[in-house]
């Protein structure tokens, strides 16, 4: 310690020739005695950090002292062990009453400044944010979803669609009909070209685009389809969540809705169950011939499938007997057979042969604009009422 005090030069003495005639053992402590030191600046810095941090104390120093002396004694190497730990020890609980008492003067109003919780989880701070920041649900729409679905094709779903579409229409509710077939019939009926549109349903269904760009004004609201559509399932095939592709896209418009017709191309694959999986009540058109009403049961356990699975709230609405011949005994037949099987699922109302059904989508309008006051056209009225007499108002 030769660097922390300064000696002074003294003349030799006479301790110091006794000094020289002393034992070596006792050489260090009289060497001591003759030698004078000063403080040095250090030592005194020193001695001020250790007046700072306070002394560790045992937890028997209420005991006795010679107790506490022997403690201390073979204590003596644990403590300088652990004389460092002690000092971070006092550091922290130092600390940690600063910490306290900055909390409780704090003011409750947020003042903008980091908190230790957004330091240990912002993640979780985060998600109660995300919780709080959370808006309102909006008020769920009662917009009815109908599917016409049927897997065999000719049995006029998109006959169907349009005009029944229509005939709401004329009963004063908002409808927009969606063109879900590849063909591009529907699309086609209200004068629209499917190879000119520059975006349809393909768009939407795999490039997520807003559903409103694709919608077109005719007689209805029309989202119209494309040739490209045809290749929509293979593009879908990798989405995740590809079977609520349409009703994800639908929830962008259908609260300016009464109803929404979706037309199905004639099979059970991908496109079909977007719009099973949309709808909340499934029509299904049947020709009065024995093939078509085969197909019913495939639907029926896709649909079951479809409940399962994706959409519980899917039902039929009912079943509609098409392009009905009177005057031949198969089709009376056949609706007998219909009625028989599913009872009251078959609609009252028949959809007779009519010429009338070709000649309009020639002219890019439904039956009910192209003859307004023909036996077709009221066909689809009728329709239109009992579906609403169900309950789908």
């Amino acid at each position: 310690m030769g660097f922390l005090s300064r000696k002074k030069n003294k003349p030799e003495s006479a301790e110091s020739e006794r000094f020289e005639r002393e034992p070596a053992a006792h050489a260090p402590v009289e060497r001591a005695n003759a030698v004078a030191e000063e403080p040095h600046p250090i030592v005194e810095e020193l001695q001020q950090m250790e007046q700072a941090v306070p002394e560790r104390r045992f937890e028997d120093d209420s005991s006795e002292d010679g107790q506490v002396e022997d403690h201390q004694v073979e204590g003596q190497s644990f403590e300088r062990e652990d004389e460092s730990f002690d000092e971070e020890s006092e550091v922290e609980r130092a600390v940690n009453a600063e910490r306290e008492e900055d909390e409780a003067e704090e003011p409750e109003e947020d003042d903008g400044r980091m908190k230790a919780i957004d330091l240990i989880a912002p993640t979780r701070l985060d998600f109660i944010k995300r919780e709080e920041e959370a808006p309102e649900e909006e008020p769920t729409s009662h917009a009815e979803v109908i599917a016409f679905a049927n897997q065999k094709g000719g049995v006029a779903k998109t006959t169907t669609t349009l005009n029944l579409a229509v005939a709401f229409a004329e009963s004063g509710y908002r409808v927009l009909c969606i063109d879900l077939d590849p063909q591009g019939n529907l699309t086609m009926s209200q004068g629209i070209d499917p190879d000119k549109v520059e975006k349809s349903l393909y768009d939407v269904l795999v490039n997520d685009l807003p559903l409103s760009e694709i919608i077109i004004k005719r007689e209805i609201d029309i989202a119209v389809a494309s040739i490209d559509l045809a290749g929509a399932e293979i593009a879908m095939s990798t989405k995740i969540g590809r079977e609520r592709t349409l009703e994800k896209a639908l929830k962008e418009v259908i609260a300016d809705y009464d109803f929404v017709c979706i037309d199905t191309p004639p099979s059970l694959g991908l496109l079909t169950i977007n719009a099973l999986t949309a709808a909340n009540k499934v029509i299904v058109p049947v020709q009065c011939e024995y093939l078509s009403m085969r197909g019913l049961v495939q639907l029926q356990n896709t649909l079951r499938m479809i409940q399962e699975n994706l959409n519980p709230e899917v039902r039929i609405e009912g079943i509609l007997p098409t392009m009905l011949d009177t005057r031949t005994i198969h089709a009376k037949e056949a609706v007998e057979i219909l009625e028989e099987n599913f009872g009251d699922l078959v609609f009252r109302s028949r959809i007779r042969k009519a010429i009338k059904f070709a000649e309009a989508p020639v002219k890019g309008s439904s039956v009910l604009k192209y003859d307004s006051g023909s036996s077709a056209a009221n066909y689809y009225r009728e329709l239109a009422k009992e579906v609403l007499a169900n309950g789908s108002a």
